[in-house]
């Protein structure tokens, strides 16, 4: 008896939305491993590839890509996921998911890999092409340019010597002495 909650990303919008499945519609994705592509209908957006790229057990431990099988294990980490260290070169022994969407998965991130091709069939037609009259040989065909507004310079302004925009400071008086 599975039951998912399914983290759809769109790289494209930036946008995620959350699926939550179970049972027999949790079904296609117990066995999965991290990387392997799921068909889009079982979520809701049919026509499109989703990719697993990773995911969470019920106590919160992730799955790791590197960690094989669908089992919990302590593995020595020295970065990435499940483990961000403080400084450079600490390791430290924690406890990870492997790479294997099991029954004990809560939470399964994927994102979507390939749109539909219903959706570029509804992008409207486009207009052919005008081809522009031909030239006579010898003169190639000139380009319109831009024409770009040209910023007024600034003229150099002179700048007064140190000496003269210091003026001199007056010279201290000595202090009397302390009896």
């Amino acid at each position: 008896m599975a039951k998912f909650k399914v983290i759809v990303s769109d790289p494209q919008s930036g946008k995620s939305s959350v699926v939550e499945l179970e049972e027999s519609r949790a079904a296609p994705f117990v066995g999965r491993r991290i990387g392997e592509t799921v068909d889009g209908t079982v979520l809701g957006i049919p026509g499109q590839k989703v990719v697993i790229t990773g995911g969470s057990d019920k106590s919160g431990f992730p799955m790791r890509p590197d960690v094989h099988g669908g089992i919990k294990s302590r593995i020595l980490l020295g970065q990435g996921i499940g483990f961000q260290p403080p400084q450079k070169s600490v390791r430290r022994r924690k406890t990870v998911r492997g790479n294997v969407v099991t029954d004990d998965i809560a939470q399964v991130n994927v994102r979507i890999a390939e749109k539909a091709a219903e959706k570029a069939a509804e992008k409207p037609a486009e207009k052919p092409v005008e081809k522009p009259a031909e030239k006579p040989e010898g003169k190639p065909a000139e380009k319109p340019t831009k024409k770009v507004a040209e910023k007024p310079q600034k003229k150099a302004e002179e700048k007064p010597k140190k000496a003269e925009e210091k003026p001199k400071k007056a010279e201290k008086k000595p202090k009397p002495a302390k009896k």
